[in-house]
């Protein structure tokens, strides 16, 4: 088997899976782009099987510890190891992540599912070529299912992929589909929504903040579709504003809260936008909600990132009430939670505020988190209360 050799100080040797093209020593009997290799260190000894792309900066990502195929054998077996741990983890059977990439030993495959629907995504070039084999353990686990391809990420093109959206199997839905998460009935998308179809590593969140929002004026910022805002309503909120810019997640809030027979105030508008006139009438809210899109997609993008989280924090803590609530959210993999909290904090000393952290949030269990793997926790959430200032 052809395969690389690795530097001494690889992390590869320290617990991580990827090789990045820095950490290569030698490659030897020239391995194609999608091809599966051998990994070894220095003194000939096998570390693992792993993925090869040239064309990617991470050039190998290790899927055994030993040397293994990607027959179908091995993707039936990985994917019934990780609905095993779902099913153990008392997640929702037929709402959840089924694959999450490198926490289930199955790098750049991503499976989602929304009832007998499934969503796929193949974002390592090795995986997209064996697609096929990866549809036929996903039916041999889980039977006469459909399968809606969401390769539409931009992660695809570090690894010379191009993006597709399309139906793969069965008979998937044209129009939205219905989802309930804690009562609340959701309309999604699996085509054509952000992701693919929704956020599911939020779902446990929207029940836990929404203990906190009975007789409460609410603001829920990137609101997107308006579960957390729906989550309020329904939990007693005095009043509900939803601030999103996209006109056709308005649409579809709306109708979510028609389908819920809940009171919402939805605003189409840019968050900054919305954030900075909110000041100048003085409005005040009793609970602020911000979970935005990711802020950057690369590590050089993290100045301006965190530059956009310090002025976002900075205007929704000018309008939080004397013992306020802000619920505050990051997705971005490169914004560390060390930055993130002290972003929040440099904020806090901007707009001459003091808080105390209520509680942290987490993604959901069904996107475990390898602490080998730091790149596999990339969400982070917190909890404050504003406090007299000292």
């Amino acid at each position: 088997m052809a395969g690389l050799v690795v530097k001494p100080r690889a992390r590869i040797l320290h617990g991580h899976d990827w090789v990045f093209s820095s950490e290569v020593l030698k490659v030897f009997g020239n391995p194609a782009d999608g091809d599966v290799i051998s990994l070894k260190d220095g003194r000939d000894r096998l570390i693992g099987s792993a993925i090869y792309n040239s064309k990617s900066q991470i050039v190998a990502r290790r899927f055994s510890r030993q040397r293994q195929d990607l027959d179908l054998d091995f993707f039936t077996r990985r994917m019934a190891q990780a609905a095993e741990y779902r099913d153990r983890r008392n997640v929702d059977p037929k709402l959840r992540r089924v694959v999450w990439s490198e926490s289930d030993g199955l790098p750049g495959v991503v499976i989602d599912r929304y009832g007998d629907n499934f969503v796929l995504q193949t974002l390592t070039l090795a995986m997209d070529l064996r697609k096929d084999l990866i549809v036929k353990a996903m039916v041999d686990l889980f039977g006469e299912i459909a399968i809606i391809e969401r390769n539409d990420s931009p992660v695809r093109k570090a690894e010379g992929l191009e993006l597709r959206t399309g139906v793969l199997r069965g008979d998937a839905p044209s129009g939205p589909i219905e989802i309930e998460i804690d009562r609340l009935k959701l309309d999604v998308h699996l085509l054509h929504a952000q992701k693919t179809g929704f956020y599911l590593d939020q779902a446990p969140n929207y029940s836990a903040l929404s203990q906190f929002a009975a007789d409460r004026r609410v603001l829920d910022c990137f609101a997107n579709q308006g579960a957390f805002a729906l989550a309020c309503a329904k939990a007693g909120a005095a009043d509900v504003a939803a601030v999103e810019e996209n006109s056709e997640n308005i649409a579809a809030g709306k109708q979510n809260a028609e389908r819920n027979g809940l009171k919402v105030r939805w605003i189409e508008q840019d968050v900054f936008q919305f954030l900075r006139g909110a000041e100048k009438a003085e409005a005040e809210y009793d609970l602020i909600i911000l979970d935005p899109p990711s802020f950057t997609k690369t590590k050089s993008g993290l100045r301006d990132a965190l530059r956009g989280y310090r002025e976002l924090h900075l205007r929704a803590f000018k309008l939080l009430s004397k013992n306020g609530l802000l619920a505050t959210f990051s997705c971005s993999h490169h914004v560390s939670e060390v930055a993130f909290a002290q972003t929040v904090a440099d904020a806090l000393v901007d707009a001459h505020r003091s808080a105390r952290r209520l509680r942290r949030f987490e993604q959901a269990l069904d996107h475990p988190v390898l602490p080998t793997i730091q790149e596999t926790e990339y969400f982070k959430g917190v909890l404050l209360e504003m406090m007299p200032g000292r």
